[in-house]
């Protein structure tokens, strides 16, 4: 009985093995098991104990236990896979191949004239697209879904809306968009910073703090984007030129706390002799409320008693602002 019980059960593992046998294809030659590892879209690597193994794009369950028994020892020795370059090069053909089949093509396949380097070497970078100018920083695409560079950026475009909106993203919220990892965050974050020291730069060198406009223009790509109210002070000498910039508090949407000790103990330390205000309001609208009017009293009260004198408060709002001495309102409580 116990006989019979284990032939009916190995009749039909057998019954199960030919079937696979029959679907499963035979493979021998380097270009065959090169055909396979493209269409599972399966990537060679060699870990640093030596073991050749693969990684796969979306593998299919049920195919997986298929996939291993084709791509054994005897495969990798017909596919010559033995060092770290030996995977490198096989993996650029196996991604070369899949973006072709995909319709896309990594921009080094591209004509010159349609690469973004080279066309910011050939035309100038103020003539390039804004996909484009991201693609140069991005460096490379997504290899896995054979999506440029460029198409990486334009993606990422489309997602965000415009360079102001990347700029506001927090890193994780940048890499959910696939393709996008850590690396690539992290490189856009660093060119967008880039373009806020430039244009602070500029205000920086010529030193001397002369208009509500000047102070606008210094503080404008940090403050105009924030989602949350931050107050800050510009120290300047007794010639009103630029010395230091200090946070002094980071509230919700709708408030700051600014305390007036703390104010004077940062103008005082660094022997500062005039100060000007800076905060933000994240709904856009620079226009002062009866909070800002009375804290901006409070501090002009505080500093006239050590002899600090207080030039302007100025309150940034997207991409316009409100001066404290142009609206008449400086005034001490």
């Amino acid at each position: 009985m116990n006989e019979y019980k284990i032939k009916v059960r190995d009749s039909a593992k057998v019954e199960k093995i030919q079937k696979e046998s029959y679907q499963r294809p035979v493979l021998q030659t380097r270009e065959e098991l090169t055909e396979f590892l493209i269409q599972n879209m399966a990537y060679p690597y060699r870990s640093k104990k030596g073991t050749i193994f693969f990684r796969r794009i979306k593998p299919q369950d049920e195919d997986v236990g298929i996939f291993e028994k084709l791509i054994n020892d005897d495969a990798l020795d017909i596919l010559g896979l033995e060092t770290e370059e030996d995977c490198r090069l096989l993996r650029e053909r196996i991604k070369a191949e899949v973006n072709r089949r995909k319709g896309h093509k990594a921009i080094k396949y591209w004509s010159a004239d349609e690469r973004p380097r080279e066309m910011l070497m050939k035309y100038g970078a103020e003539n390039l697209s804004p996909a484009k100018l991201l693609a140069i920083i991005l460096r490379t695409g997504d290899g896995a879904d054979g999506v440029s560079a460029e198409e990486l950026a334009k993606k990422l475009l489309s997602r965000f809306g415009s360079f102001k909106a990347l700029d506001t993203a927090s890193i994780p919220e940048l890499s959910t968009i696939r393709g996008i990892g850590m690396a690539k965050a992290v490189q856009i974050k660093a060119a967008l910073e880039i373009g806020k020291r430039f244009l602070r730069e500029e205000t920086e060198q010529k030193r001397r703090i002369r208009t509500a406009e000047d102070v606008f223009n210094f503080y404008a790509p940090y403050l105009r984007n924030l989602k949350e109210e931050v107050f800050k002070i510009m120290l300047l000498d007794g010639m009103n030129k630029f010395m230091k910039d200090i946070t002094i508090s980071k509230g919700s949407l709708t408030a700051s706390i600014v305390h007036p000790r703390e104010v004077i103990k940062e103008v005082v330390k660094e022997s500062a002799a005039a100060v000007i205000f800076v905060h933000n309001h994240p709904s856009g609208e620079p226009k002062p409320s009866e909070e800002d009017i009375e804290i901006t009293s409070r501090l002009i009260q505080t500093c006239n008693l050590v002899g600090i004198r207080v030039l302007d408060h100025i309150i940034i709002g997207g991409n316009s602002y409100t001066s404290f001495v142009d609206e008449g309102l400086m005034k001490e409580g």
